[in-house]
């Protein structure tokens, strides 16, 4: 069976430039969800790259998942659980007390997404290199 890694890791990148153009669009829940779907794609690949399956969407346990000889910073594990909020509540109108999601994300919340998922995806490009 092929090695899928390049696959994920170049969707990975594609989703964060749906990121960088729902955040120009003033879409920021969609810029949110899509760097969310950049960062776990992208450790998706670097599992893979490693021959391993990775399962689930939860960035930061994905991350913690990855072998003992690829060192993950406590930093960049914080970067990933912020990410890991944009996964449901950025989609979904009944995770928030009220009010569609798009009213609860704006350049605040879009911008520290795009620059985490950013981390990750450079954090997965070194280690796949």
């Amino acid at each position: 069976m092929p090695n899928r890694a390049r696959d994920w890791f170049n969707q990975a990148v594609r989703d964060l430039e749906q990121a960088q153009d729902s955040q120009k669009a003033g879409r920021h829940e969609w810029a949110c969800f899509a760097a969310q779907q950049a960062a776990e794609k992208a450790v998706k690949a670097l599992h893979l790259h490693l021959a391993q399956e990775a399962w689930g969407h939860v960035i930061a346990k994905l991350l913690q998942e990855l072998p003992e000889s690829v060192q993950v910073s406590e930093n960049l594990l914080e970067k990933a659980r912020v990410l890991d909020n944009f996964y449901i509540p950025a989609r979904y109108p009944n995770s928030h007390p009220e009010g569609a999601p798009f009213e609860h994300y704006g350049p605040l919340q879009s911008e520290a997404a795009l620059s985490y998922a950013r981390e990750i995806i450079d954090f997965a490009r070194a280690q796949m290199a």
